[in-house]
């Protein structure tokens, strides 16, 4: 595989040791010695799986040595495992992403085109579609879904009606629907449609953003936790990007602690598992609130990073994943037990002149790089060479083909259509090719662009196709696009569009063959 330009947040790996504040001894595996570090494993590991919310390329000190926010813990977590430096979202905001991730399925393959849902959306996610929890369950794993979900949930209304994922948006709104139609929620009736519907045996969510969207309550499997039946308080003078959609609140509820309950919730899953079901492997997807503006951090996190209150939010992620990472050892489960840290889409500006997405260009919701490459680091002791990069092209999609290959399991005809096993990078295995032959991204507004090999095409718009500063337009069929050689131009200043039609012309007809026959990976 051709190598790609290094990009200037890319640090050597002698230098990114030095950088993150670790010696030799950073290179043992947590739990032992080099001896009992390379002990394999047996049977199928644990898998943990944590994303940040709007986390940039350029937050964390193993990607961006002059980072103003210090992220101790998963700066660690690269010095014993592999650090991506190509890894994708495919979408540049988060409900896109979220499908992509559970189903290995591009979210525009939906009937969401663009945009994100809210609170009180219908289902996204179809009935009887393959989801890594539905997979790994049938596979013998215990599943937990801890976090923010925004896929939507099946609320009943007080005149009867059920929402589902075959209703679409109907009755979607931002509140709990208008009283004068009879559409508010019957917040005693279960949910349908959620994790614990796809394959998930134990969930702790919040039915959208945490921290903006309603209803302001936290869901146990199918059922909220408290009664949401106030609304909740709108006070500007706490924070001035501080702007949450109408919605009921549950008593208690604090948008101040969301990741502390879910961090915790996590660890209380896995410690569970070991007292009840040792023997059985556990599935944990843990989807973070931070660092998702109101940027509102707890007490203990304030002034934790340079950057201000965003920054303190990243450091919260960064407390979180340390809180996983101890358990995880105390409980002497690291051995047997893939982590996968990474973030959902690109970030919002940095301040204080840190570069949240380091010196790409774009930001969350954009479709240049900075709104969908994102960090990705993945620990395996035993399996995956500590202190190690790779700079091979991947997706977030590609978790549950990755997954069956890791259990050994074909997955079915119809499940991950975009998903491909990723595996062999994470073990640092030599390649041959590309595993992608291509990458689809997609912007808030829907522009889509297609990366195969080092050219990256854009079409319909020669903006950035988000809602962040800069801000760009919704595509436009016919309208000229945007082609950049990422090799030689990672921060897509040089426009190629008209230079090399050739390409343009090819790009764009194996988007329309992936669009048309509805999968990309080969079936």
């Amino acid at each position: 595989m051709p190598r790609k330009a290094e990009i200037s947040t890319r640090i050597s790996r002698r230098g990114f040791i030095q950088a993150v504040g670790f010696g030799a001894a950073s290179m043992l595996l947590p739990g032992g010695n080099k001896a009992s570090a390379r002990k394999r494993p047996t049977g199928k590991p644990n898998i943990v799986f944590i994303m940040a919310d709007d986390m940039g390329y350029g937050d964390l000190g193993c990607y961006n040595k002059d980072s103003k926010i210090a992220t101790p813990n998963i700066d660690r977590l690269a010095t014993q495992g592999v650090r991506f430096t190509d890894a994708h979202s495919p979408s540049a905001v988060c409900t896109p992403t979220r499908y992509g991730v559970l189903t290995g399925r591009y979210c525009w393959r939906t009937w969401l085109k663009s945009g994100v849902v809210g609170g009180y959306t219908n289902p996204l996610i179809e009935p009887g579609r393959t989801t890594v929890a539905s997979f790994l369950k049938n596979q013998g794993y215990r599943t937990a879904c801890i976090g923010k979900w925004h896929l939507g949930v099946g609320w009943t209304r007080s005149n009867g009606y059920v929402g589902s994922a075959k209703d679409g948006r109907k009755y979607s709104s931002h509140q709990d629907g208008n009283p004068e139609k009879g559409l508010n929620v019957d917040f005693t009736k279960p949910i349908q449609g959620g994790p614990t519907d796809l394959g998930f045996d134990y969930a702790w969510f919040t039915a959208a953003c945490s921290t903006i969207d309603g209803p302001f309550c936290y869901i146990q499997n199918d059922r909220t936790v408290g009664m949401p039946d106030k609304k909740m308080p709108i006070d500007r003078d706490i924070h001035p990007d501080y702007r949450p959609r109408p919605g009921w609140m549950a008593p208690g509820f604090d948008v101040t602690q969301v990741d502390t309950v879910f961090s915790g919730k996590a660890v209380e899953f896995i410690e569970n598992n070991c007292k009840q079901t040792p023997e059985k492997p556990f599935f944990l997807y843990l989807p973070l609130s931070a660092p998702h503006a109101p940027w509102l951090p707890p007490d203990f996190v304030k002034g934790r990073s340079k950057e201000g209150p965003r920054g303190d939010l990243v450091a919260w992620v960064d407390w979180s994943v340390g809180r996983l990472l101890d358990a995880i050892d105390r409980l002497k489960l690291a051995e047997n037990t893939l982590l996968i840290m990474t973030s959902d889409n690109g970030p919002r500006h940095g301040a204080n002149n840190h570069k949240s997405a380091g010196d790409l260009r774009g930001y969350k919701s954009h479709i240049w790089e900075g709104g969908h490459r994102i960090p990705f680091i993945a620990r395996w002791p035993g399996k995956i060479e500590p202190a190690t990069t790779s700079d091979e092209v991947i997706c977030l999609t590609d978790l549950i083909a990755t997954c069956a290959a890791i259990v050994k399991k074909d997955l079915p005809n119809d499940a991950g259509p975009d998903s491909f096993n990723i595996l062999p990078a994470l073990l640092g295995k030599k390649l041959r090719k590309p595993i992608r032959p291509a990458i689809v991204h997609h912007s808030v507004f829907g522009v889509f662009s297609i990366r195969k090999d080092n050219w990256k095409l854009i079409l319909d718009t020669k903006t950035s196709g988000g809602w962040v500063r800069p801000s760009g337009k919704k595509p436009e069929p016919g309208t000229p696009g945007q082609l950049y050689d990422i090799s030689k131009d990672p921060y897509e200043q040089n426009d190629l569009w008209e230079e090399r039609r050739d390409i343009v012309k090819r790009l764009t007809e194996l988007l329309e063959k992936y669009k048309d026959q509805g999968h990309s990976r080969p079936i």
